[in-house]
């Protein structure tokens, strides 16, 4: 058991190895991270206070402070 447990050791380090040897070179590209998402832009429609103002001047429309 031992003795199958170094060959994984050993296998898995040669990947490893060989693996960044490869990047180093060029030849292999290294992995990309994910682009951030640019932030949402809210509209007036969305916005909860231009609703809110809204629903006064409706309410209220002869109003112009309310």
């Amino acid at each position: 058991m031992l003795k199958f447990l170094l060959l994984v050791i050993l296998v898995a380090v040669a990947v490893y190895l060989t693996t960044r040897a490869l990047q180093r070179r060029g030849e292999v590209p290294a992995p990309r991270r994910p682009r951030p998402e640019p932030p949402r832009v809210i509209g007036p429609d969305d916005d909860p206070d231009f609703l809110r103002d809204l629903d006064r001047k409706r309410k209220h429309p002869e109003d112009p402070d309310v």
